[in-house]
């Protein structure tokens, strides 16, 4: 098993070290380095299978000497250059001396630490780039001049079964039979589609040649279709081969049904059926995985990433997965080690205990965000965030790209004291975070938290600043002629319509503003609900004038947004713009220098 790596100098890694344990998932948003790190433990095995080929039991002199490796032998990283592995394509160093100036390389350098047997080991090993064409590979030095000692290959680690898995990217209709190297070698490029079938198709043969296994008296084929009938309510066949056309098949049953091509299947159930049969035909292996949720509906991620990593502990196997799902993310830092790829990549679980209960109430998803961004935004609803982005980008707010990249929870009730539950749970793993939650009016007094800002509309909730006669208007207008600064002519049929849908909004308007008025209601109001009590039955009339269906509900106000001119905005507006930029502007976020 793999404990521990360092990266120097490898793409987008300057330098960075974390733990591996026996399942591992990598998470971070996008470009942080997650396939990355997969991706130079790929070349770390390649490097070692390579030294070991033309090295092992060679004199000091020959171990000094690199081995060449061929940017084609690099499968599991196809690159067109081999220097687009340096970290910002730097290959070569250059300093000035008084002696005039000195080139040096720049070293890939990786070292893996790991157990076996009970006994640790670390091996290390460093990179030289050639050419476009090729690189060296030598045991790493553990110090710098000439002729430098370096590590050594223990030989007690054994030989390291290691596979890199991306994600399906579609089955084959047709597969050839394979030979185990091919078979290798088309996953190490990606191609898994290509290869899923000659896998299961061994575990099948194997198991008809050999006894049963375990101690629940079955074959490893026999365990993959459990596996597969739990998961998916689906019976795989077992697979066959035609001799006459040099292919194997395979298909499944689904009930009763007949039986289909296993390329019949849905993207999940292939992409499980894949991982799961490489770990039964490679016992006691390291699999690396890129987005094993891919194509995985969510309420079987937690399924799928539980039976992985069971089937993984029975067949000794480890697993390291880069991943964005939340769902996998929350279930895997309750019970296996989570490396989160913000700032330098450390662990976000096994915190104290009142920590780690506080990120399970609330998920360790959320820790992340809050991580990653050093604030929070608390809003009763995804409606409230839309008419926010709104109302800046109309006024050209700074506060406009805040709302863009913000950490928003959405407390779906207007209750401050739940987004205080939620905000002081994140701040005992993120002491310097700070918050920000703005709610519909009450008629309380608030209690102010230093770190966490609330704030409440003036009015009786936020629609009430977008409900304008002018702007009801405009959305009964042609969306031609909302924009005149398109240059589009008019749908002829839209300005035929036009005066219609004017005529029925402003009867719609007139109508349901007069039932208020007999109620003792205005309808424009600060204090009136105006979702509720204006808005809601004003579309349904409007459109009932029109003979169409409502298409305007309570989720869809925000629309309204976009039809408020600037002179109609109330002050107030900017005035909450403002107090959320500055709560933006005291974040801490993890920074890719800052080392947690």
């Amino acid at each position: 098993m793999l404990t521990h790596i360092r990266i120097r100098n490898f793409k987008c890694l300057g330098e960075v070290a974390f733990e591996l344990g026996a399942n591992v998932v990598l998470i971070g948003p996008n470009n942080s380095g997650k396939t990355t790190a997969l991706q130079a433990l790929a070349l770390w095995n390649i490097g070692l299978a390579h030294w070991r080929e033309k090295r092992d039991g060679k004199s000091a002199r020959k171990k000094r000497q690199g081995v060449a490796i061929n940017r084609r032998d690099l499968i599991a990283i196809p690159t067109p250059d081999a220097r687009l592995l340096w970290q910002n394509l730097h290959v070569r160093s250059l300093e000035r001396n008084q002696n005039g100036q000195n080139t040096q390389n720049v070293r890939i350098e990786i070292i893996v630490e790991g157990i076996t047997g009970n006994r640790t080991w670390a091996c290390g090993l460093e990179f030289d780039y050639a050419n476009a064409e090729s690189l060296y590979c030598r045991l790493l030095r553990t110090e710098e001049g000439k002729d430098p000692p370096r590590m050594e290959i223990p030989e007690h680690m054994g030989n390291i079964r290691l596979a890199f898995l991306p994600p399906m990217s579609g089955l084959a209709t047709v597969e050839p039979k394979w030979e185990p190297g091919r078979i290798d070698v088309l996953i190490g490029e990606g191609q898994t589609a290509q290869v899923l079938r000659n896998l299961c198709y061994g575990i099948y043969q194997q198991s008809i040649t050999t006894q049963a296994s375990g101690t629940d008296g079955k074959t490893p084929w026999t365990r993959l279709q459990t596996d597969i009938r739990r998961l998916f309510g689906v019976e795989i066949q077992p697979p066959g081969y035609m001799d006459s056309r040099g292919e194997i098949t395979m298909g499944y049953r689904e009930g009763n049904g007949p039986e289909l091509d296993i390329s019949s299947a849905g993207r999940g159930l292939q992409q499980t059926l894949l991982l799961l049969a490489h770990l039964y035909a490679n016992p006691n292996s390291i699999l690396l995985l890129d987005e094993p949720d891919a194509h995985m509906e969510v309420l079987r991620q937690r399924q799928s990433y539980q039976l992985l990593t069971q089937v993984a502990r029975d067949n000794g196997a480890q697993i390291i997965a880069a991943s964005h799902s939340e769902v996998i993310l929350n279930e895997a830092a309750d019970r296996d080690m989570v490396v989160a790829f913000v700032g330098k990549p450390h662990r976000i679980d096994g915190r104290s205990h009142r920590v780690t209960k506080a990120l399970v109430d609330i998920g360790f998803d959320q820790y992340y965000q809050a991580e990653q961004k050093g604030w929070v935004l608390y809003l009763e609803g995804p409606s409230d965030l839309a008419i926010l982005k709104s109302f800046a980008n109309t006024l050209g707010h700074r506060a406009a790209d805040m709302l863009d990249q913000a950490f928003v929870h959405y407390v779906s009730t207007n209750l401050p004291h739940k987004a205080r539950e939620h905000f002081s749970a994140l701040q005992e793993a993120k002491p310097d975070l700070r918050g920000i939650a703005l709610f519909d009016r009450l008629d309380k007094q608030l209690p102010q938290d230093p770190d966490l800002t609330v704030l409440t509309w003036r009015q009786r909730e936020i629609e009430n600043y977008l409900c304008r006669k002018e702007v009801l208007i405009n959305y009964a207008q042609p969306v031609s002629s909302r924009d005149n600064q398109t240059g589009n002519q008019p749908d002829l049929f839209e300005v035929e319509d036009a005066e219609k849908r004017k005529q029925a909004m402003e009867e719609a308007i007139t109508e349901v503003s007069a039932a208020l008025e007999t109620l003792g209601r205005d309808p424009w109001s600060a204090d009136i609900k105006v979702s509720d009590e204006f808005l809601k039955p004003l579309f349904s009339k409007y459109f009932e004038k029109l003979g169409l269906p409502n298409q305007m509900s309570k989720t869809n106000y925000h629309i309204l947004a976009d039809l408020l001119s600037a002179p109609l905005f109330d002050p107030e507006i900017t005035e909450k713009l403002d107090l959320i930029a500055q709560v933006a502007d005291l974040a801490t976020p993890l920074l890719p220098e800052d080392a947690p």
